[in-house]
């Protein structure tokens, strides 16, 4: 791992002639302008040092965490308002920079048989807020409702949830502070004054300084670490890649397992303990109030119900900026922050180049304008190139489906999460080093209560069998995963060693700060939970290449015809 330390200055020879005062006041201009200009990176690798040797740090046997769930007795997670106070209180961005959505629940949930869900119009949904604490002279009003998970088996217990509020604010400025108040004034039940920040305009030299991410989140004592850890590196915006709460991994009667289907394997529907969400959400609103959060699905979020519906709760308890960004999915939107475009795709709705997601998303990435935001992020749930034996290439078909359009129009990087470890690729295209290809980052470790992914498929042993790759979820079980027809495990499924495309891996839980400095340089640093504060994990710096990787993007526009397709050179 490379030293973050200062690097060596060399001065000339009469500077420590001057007396002390001087050469330190010297020395101190110096380490500034250097700080100032990214000198720093001297001591940080940046892809363009690569494609690096492969490395896998061997596992840390002392450390597994406390990957035990917060009780429903923590006073984190509990209840502290009344009425129909709000609670759970949560800020989204919109498509850009001039909007926001704030979210929040009120009344309570219920639990058990014969439920009367709570009527959404009997409350109304009101965001006042200003650029002043004192001078909120600014109103919005939204949407509510209330969901339900419906099991229709006696002894399961159903659910209903509060009332879910969505107000989207408009009109905002770019990097500036507001101040808000949410709630009922009618009645009156208005929260107390928070704030948040609205993202830079966007453009080619202006970003936010942080962005936090995260997956496979859960609700553990390791949890509350990878909060705490992101909590001191002041986020601008996280990223949450699916897996939230892990409600079901608990029957309707609280009970709790590791290893669902080895717990309750008899459970006639797989049950999932609705009040986990609202656990969540309480311990959450602390940051999530003041903090952008931005999130897709993962399969712990499917959760059955009655009449085959899945995603019930997913799909009410966020806002999500679909409509504004030309999406007709909650599953897959996109959304500017500052010089950056993000891709939010899903992996558990249809991703075949017939279906509304793809349609959706070469015309979005048609539309980018990479003079105004050069760089272009993508994230949904499952990994194309993990290396370790959990999910190993069950997302195969979506890599084959929607690879060559990602790198058609130049994807920087991709966040995933799903397996639980870490690990980030070289530069990669179609499993081959390419340095135009975009660089793949694993972050599935945010401190659930599943067991960490330890184990690699090129280990001996290890190497899964072909058929028990598919998910029945993602793609519908479709089978994608055939074995390498070139390359060094050509005729494998699994490689044998540590994959060249596979740079960096380690089995710990953290989580990840992108720091986007440029048009062409993004420090990205993963931190472990077991390490101080200020301590990296791995670190590098990203760099684009425009002039080496051009791109001639194929533009739509609503309604006007379509331009010749442009070849990329």
């Amino acid at each position: 791992m490379a030293s973050s330390s200062l690097p060596s200055i060399s001065l000339p020879v009469n500077v420590f002639e001057l007396n002390n005062i001087l050469s330190l006041v010297l020395t101190l201009t110096i380490t500034s302008i250097l700080l100032a200009n990214g000198a720093m990176a001297m001591a940080i690798p940046t892809t363009l040092d690569g494609p690096f040797k492969p490395v896998t740090i061997p596992l840390d046997e002392s450390f597994r965490g406390n990957a035990i769930d917060l009780p429903d007795t923590d006073p984190r997670v509990q209840r502290t308002v009344e009425g129909f106070e709000p609670e759970q209180i949560s800020v989204s961005l919109s498509s850009a920079h001039d909007s926001v959505w704030i979210s929040w629940i009120t009344g309570e949930f219920q639990i058990g048989n014969n439920l009367k869900p709570l009527d959404p119009k009997s409350v109304v949904s009101v965001v006042r807020y200003g650029t002043r604490r004192s001078q909120l002279n600014r109103k919005a009003t939204g949407r509510s409702l209330v969901y339900s998970q419906l099991y229709p088996f006696l002894g399961l217990q159903n659910y209903t949830s509060g009332i879910i509020h969505h107000v989207r604010l408009t009109g905002l400025k770019p990097d500036t502070l507001y101040h808000y108040q949410c709630g009922d004034p009618s009645i009156p039940a208005m929260s107390g004054t928070y704030c948040f920040r609205t993202m830079p305009d966007s453009s080619s030299t202006s970003y936010p300084s942080r962005i936090a991410i995260v997956g496979d989140v859960g609700l553990t004592y390791n949890t509350t670490s990878t909060v705490s850890h992101m909590i001191s590196n002041r986020p601008d915006l996280i990223l949450l890649v699916g897996d939230v709460t892990y409600a079901n991994l608990y029957l309707t009667n609280g009970t709790g397992s590791d290893c669902y289907a080895c717990s309750f394997a008899n459970s006639p529907i797989h049950e999932t303990y609705q009040p986990r969400w609202d656990y969540w959400g309480r311990y959450m609103q602390p940051v999530l109030s003041k903090v952008p959060i931005m999130v897709v699905e993962g399969n712990h979020e499917y959760e059955e119900q009655a009449e085959n519906r899945t995603f019930v709760a997913y799909t009410s308890r966020f806002a999500f900026p679909s409509k504004e960004s030309g999406s007709l999915s909650k599953f897959y939107y996109s959304f500017n922050a500052g010089g950056i475009h993000f891709l939010m795709l899903a992996a558990y709705v249809s991703f075949d180049k017939s279906g509304d997601q793809y349609k959706w998303l070469e015309e979005d990435l048609a539309n980018v304008e990479r003079e105004v935001t050069p760089w272009l992020v993508a994230t949904w749930h499952a990994p194309w190139y993990s290396t370790y034996k959990a999910h190993y290439r069950e997302a195969e078909c979506m890599r084959v489906a929607m690879e060559d359009l990602l790198y058609k129009y130049g994807v920087d990087v991709v966040f995933n999460g799903h397996v639980h470890a870490y690990e980030r690729s070289n530069r990669v295209y179609n499993y081959t080093l390419d340095p135009c290809g975009p660089v793949h980052i694993t972050v599935g470790d945010g401190g659930n209560r599943e067991k960490m992914a330890v184990p690699h498929a090129d280990e001996p042993g290890n190497c899964p069998e072909p058929s028990t790759t598919p998910d029945k979820i993602l793609g519908g079980g479709k089978f994608c995963g055939f074995n390498f027809t070139s390359g060094p495990a050509s005729g494998k499924f699994c490689w044998d060693r540590q994959p060249d495309y596979s740079a960096f891996r380690e089995s710990s839980f953290g989580h990840g700060i992108l720091e986007v400095k440029n048009e062409t340089h993004a420090l990205w640093t993963w931190h472990r939970n077991q390490d101080f504060y200020e301590a990296a994990g791995d670190q590098i710096y990203i760099v684009r290449q425009p002039d080496l990787c051009p791109v001639q993007p194929e533009t739509y526009r609503l309604n006007k015809p379509k331009p010749q397709k442009a070849k990329r050179r």
